[in-house]
């Protein structure tokens, strides 16, 4: 296979993100060739360095897959945490590859949350510059107006910075609540959450519809599948050529009226 970075070599085992080996390393938990390495860009040969991660040799490679689960809320998206007492890893009963959730829901969120073991797609999937969208089915209390809907979609500040624009649409108001749908490329800790208060609503319920072109269709809450290959070469594509970050063509992502807030982009050659 040739010489390849250490961090990717360990995310493709599944043993975790790419980000997530990278601290593994700078901790010194991961040796090669029986020496502890701690700088980022050394580059192994798994077929003929010997890696160890705590001591323990790298696992045989698995099958590269991608997980669907419809997360229900109560569980944290993570591979293990002793401070939750539900973990997303307690939904996969009978998933044989070691797989890590693609970024993160809040506990309280539901939806769409994808884990593979493939620490390449992973990584390109979460990277804002590749414009992969992320749909979210958003109910707050109250008849929200067209100018926090606005504020929404040109982007609000935050305590750690502004938020990139995103596409609001489907707006329904019915007594005492606002539904909408938000597309949004970024991923910051609780963002829609906090978008959402920092224009003075209140969450009621939060679901992610969409991951790029796939949804929860014919997947009920608390249940997985394993995504076929056309599923993963859609996603692939996504991250080659970038969407447009509007309403993104996706299926089950469910939809209706409404008209589309925020500015609408022109679609870009390559990718990003």
């Amino acid at each position: 296979m040739g010489a390849e970075r250490l961090q990717k070599v360990i995310s493709r085992r599944g043993l975790a993100s790419r980000r997530e080996a990278e601290a593994w390393i700078r901790a010194g938990r991961v040796r090669v060739n029986g020496r502890v390495v701690t700088e980022m860009g050394i580059r192994v040969d798994p077929g003929v360095d010997r890696i160890e991660v705590d001591g323990r040799p790298l696992p045989p490679e698995d099958p590269r897959v991608v997980v669907l689960l419809n997360k229900p809320a109560g569980y944290v998206s993570t591979v293990r945490d002793p401070h939750a007492a539900r973990t997303v890893m307690d939904l996969l009963e009978g998933v044989a590859e070691r797989v890590y959730p693609v970024g993160r829901l809040d506990r309280d969120t539901r939806g769409v949350l994808l884990l593979t073991n493939d620490g390449d797609l992973a990584h390109e999937l979460l990277h804002p510059s590749r414009g992969v969208d992320k749909v979210y089915r958003v109910r707050v209390r109250g008849r929200l107006g067209r100018e926090a809907l606005d504020r929404l979609a040109r982007g609000v500040i935050l305590d750690d910075g502004p938020t990139a624009s995103a596409r609001v649409w489907d707006v329904r108001r019915t007594e005492g609540e606002t539904v909408f749908r938000i597309a949004m490329h970024e991923g910051r800790k609780r963002q829609v959450r906090r978008m959402v208060e920092a224009v003075g609503a209140r969450m009621l319920d939060l679901e992610r519809v969409a991951f790029g072109p796939i949804t929860t269709a014919g997947v009920p809450e608390g249940r997985w599948r394993y995504l076929a290959p056309d599923e993963v070469r859609a996603l692939r594509k996504a991250v080659r050529t970038g969407q447009d970050r509007g309403i993104p063509e996706v299926r089950g992502a469910g939809g209706g009226g409404g008209t589309a807030l925020g500015p609408r982009r022109r679609r870009r050659s390559g990718a990003r």
